[in-house]
């Protein structure tokens, strides 16, 4: 996030930060919008007097992107921000590199497989299975049964071990 050179500013940026720190993606819950990276930026424009967000869908026609604003400015204003401008930017594009480590644990802890390289969904497009590590009991004997699962950003998979569906967060 931005910093700023006037202490007053840090502190409020401080402030707005810990607050967007409890904004989570209203289809996958468990992580916060600074978990999936799509947070991009923030920072004080003094010359009007508002608070700016700067967020990046995880696609470009994401249906929670509008959630996702409306929860921004809600955990904003009751904080006490009363000036706050959203800004989506779709460049550069987001990408799975942007989830955080700890987002990534709580999606595996959550039963949803966390994306795998990228390298390792580029296989797909050839036509090689992708093995992943089932989220529930560890194993790699999985099978993909299809490409979209809940959201068009996760694929349906199925352990052959334990017999339990589970959800891949796929690469881009």
């Amino acid at each position: 996030m931005t910093s700023a050179q006037d202490p007053d500013v840090a502190g409020l940026l401080a402030r707005a930060q810990q607050l967007l720190d409890t904004v989570c993606d209203p289809e996958i819950p468990v992580l916060t919008i600074a978990d999936l990276g799509i947070l991009r930026d923030l920072h004080w424009n003094a010359a009007e007097n508002r608070l700016e967000v700067v967020i990046t869908p995880t696609y470009s026609g994401c249906p929670a992107m509008s959630m996702i604003e409306v929860n921004i400015r809600a955990a904003l204003q009751e904080g006490g921000f009363d000036r706050v401008q959203v800004h989506t930017v779709l460049s550069p594009a987001w990408t799975t590199d942007w989830l955080s480590e700890q987002g990534r644990q709580k999606l595996q802890a959550f039963g949803i497989a966390a994306p795998a390289e990228a390298s390792l969904d580029q296989k797909a497009l050839l036509g090689e299975p992708k093995a992943l590590r089932c989220p529930i009991c560890g194993s790699s004997n999985t099978q993909m049964i299809s490409q979209f699962s809940s959201t068009a950003c996760k694929a349906l998979f199925r352990c052959l071990d334990c017999l339990e569906p589970f959800d891949y967060f796929k690469c881009h």
